[in-house]
């Protein structure tokens, strides 16, 4: 296992989990996600609608440092395991009446989650999984259910 991790921080409450990266099982998605973050990125996280116990971020555009269409399916899934985190890109046009492009990393924080939208199964990248400090992040992404958009940061860890 690398010694290479990244984390995630609600910024309000300075509630951190520290996420293992899968960098066997999904080497180009991991090292992709790892370079794009060279500099913490900070971002409104907001809860999914479709996909059950998830919270959504977009990789913003200071982190889109490559081609997204480079990165290759690996390790998917459409049942993801508690605290992993996906990475999905959407193209523009992608859903009918949807012209938005959208790069984003996702985070499950509770059982049930799957990764479906409004035409389907969408199977995605998996990269990662908060393996410390799980339980306090899942109490922040339950909140946004409640309260809204949070933000949030995320890293490289060390």
């Amino acid at each position: 296992m690398s010694s290479k991790r990244l984390y995630l921080k609600f910024v309000e409450k300075n509630v951190i989990g520290k996420i293992d990266l899968y960098w066997d099982h999904a080497p180009v998605t991991t090292k992709t996600i790892w370079e794009a973050l060279a500099k913490p990125i900070t971002i409104e996280a907001m809860h999914g609608a479709y996909s059950g116990p998830e919270i959504m971020m977009g990789l913003p555009e200071s982190a889109q440092t490559f081609d997204p269409r480079a990165i290759p399916n690996e390790n998917q899934t459409v049942i993801p395991a508690v605290g992993e985190l996906l990475w999905y890109y959407q193209a523009p046009n992608f859903f009918k009446g949807m012209p938005e492009e959208f790069w984003e990393i996702g985070m499950f924080y509770g059982e049930g989650g799957r990764t479906f939208g409004p035409t389907g199964w969408i199977p995605c990248n998996y990269f990662g999984r908060v393996t410390e400090g799980l339980e306090e992040i899942a109490a922040c992404c339950r909140s946004i259910r409640r309260e809204g958009v949070k933000m949030v940061e995320i890293g490289r860890l060390g």
